[in-house]
């Protein structure tokens, strides 16, 4: 048994999302007019790192996603990412929890 399962078999949607976002980072590179190699340069990895980041292979560090989205100028996508308020499931999973009524106020006293 590999010794992390996830990067052995990712779910479809996991995979197909990876493979997207880096044949995604390839295009933007090369509209850049960028070599694999400048790419590896600019954001200080290996040009092993960038091939491995565009084919979306998983066991990728997210820091070399996250650079060459920076390198890209695409970072702020990236920041927007899991945006809390835009999460509409766990929203709603928030407001199932929050209480029905408040608490009755209880009156002031005056001992100070």
């Amino acid at each position: 048994m590999p010794l992390n399962q996830l990067l052995a078999s990712q779910p479809y949607p996991v995979e197909r999302a990876l493979k997207t976002v880096g044949g995604n980072l390839r295009t933007a590179r090369i509209r850049r007019g960028l070599t694999v190699v400048a790419a590896a340069q600019k954001i200080g990895t290996g040009y092993r790192a960038v091939m491995e980041a565009e084919r979306g292979k998983p066991s990728t560090g997210v820091a070399v996603y996250a650079a060459l989205l920076w390198l890209y100028d695409l970072l702020p996508a990236f920041e927007d990412l899991a945006n809390s308020l835009k999460d509409a499931h766990g929203l709603a999973l928030a407001r199932r929890k929050q209480p029905m009524r408040a608490r009755k106020a209880r009156g002031l006293d005056n001992d100070f």
